[in-house]
């Protein structure tokens, strides 16, 4: 009985298909043993673990090209090198994963929220977080694609962030973007007023801005401090031709009937 495998064989027990191995042979990084009288490709051990390790160089990135010159002229210390390069590309690219799997999750528990308290008004808890300057203009100037361009080397993803607009004493708007350490600016701890929007338009935002002071207003909130604006224009994928935003100012302590006051009004209060 001969010991060796034809090449639908050695396809099966390789978990590649006969095109595949044609391809290599094509390129002369693997032959088979020898060619019987029928003309049947036939495969010994030798060429299983040439095989097992064209796969593996693939599953690694070597072009087909490249691996004839590995399997004949790689030694043990290439092979180390290449492999811990590869180590390295993995990691990379797990990390790359890892932080696209955050990104997703934390779309998603936005889009949840607003969609469980559309234009709602609440009082919330924050906690303090750290704010690092991106950009800054004047009031009266709209935000355009230029002013993105010459900031674009300074905040990668700028769009998978969220963007806070704050305006301050001296009538000009800074953008800031989140960050760990403490920053330019820090948001204090307490309880926020917070509303979302969906705007077209500055004429609409603006209008939702006069909307947020009139609201605290009515309700005898004092705010303290100015109006954060955040912008989150990645929920934009939910909304066709409109931008998200939510707008939020931190409030006085409220007396001990706040919670009753809360409730009557609607609001969430901070447990």
């Amino acid at each position: 009985m001969k010991s060796e495998i034809t090449i639908s064989e050695l396809a099966k027990l390789m978990n590649v298909s006969v095109h595949q191995i044609r391809y290599f042979e094509e390129k002369g990084v693997l032959l088979p043993a020898y060619v019987d009288n029928n003309q049947y490709r036939m495969y010994s051990m030798d060429q299983v673990y040439q095989l097992a390790h064209i796969l593996l160089l693939r599953r690694l990135g070597v072009s087909v090209q490249s691996i004839k010159e590995c399997m004949t002229s790689f030694s043990a210390d290439q092979y180390e090198q290449l492999l811990k390069r590869s180590l390295v590309e993995i990691n990379d690219e797990l990390l790359r994963l890892q932080e696209l799997q955050q990104f997703i999750n934390k779309i998603l528990y936005e889009q949840q929220n607003f969609t469980v308290h559309p234009y709602h008004y609440q009082v919330k808890w924050r906690a303090e977080s750290y704010l690092a300057p991106w950009l800054e203009m004047d009031a009266q100037t709209q935000l355009h694609a230029k002013l993105l361009a010459d900031r674009a080397k300074y905040i990668p993803n700028l769009f998978e962030s969220d963007i806070y607009f704050i305006e301050n004493e001296t009538s000009t708007i800074t953008l800031y973007t989140e960050t760990q350490a403490p920053g330019d600016y820090s948001i204090p701890s307490g309880n926020y007023l917070t509303t979302q929007k969906l705007v077209q338009d500055d004429a609409e935002l603006a209008q939702a801005i006069e909307q947020f002071y009139a609201y605290a207003a009515t309700q005898s909130y004092v705010l303290q401090g100015p109006v954060i604006l955040i912008e989150r224009s990645y929920l934009s994928l939910f909304s066709q031709n409109e931008l998200h935003y939510e707008l939020q100012a931190l409030i006085e302590p409220t007396p001990n009937s706040e919670r009753d006051r809360c409730r009557l009004n609607g609001i969430t209060a901070p447990t």
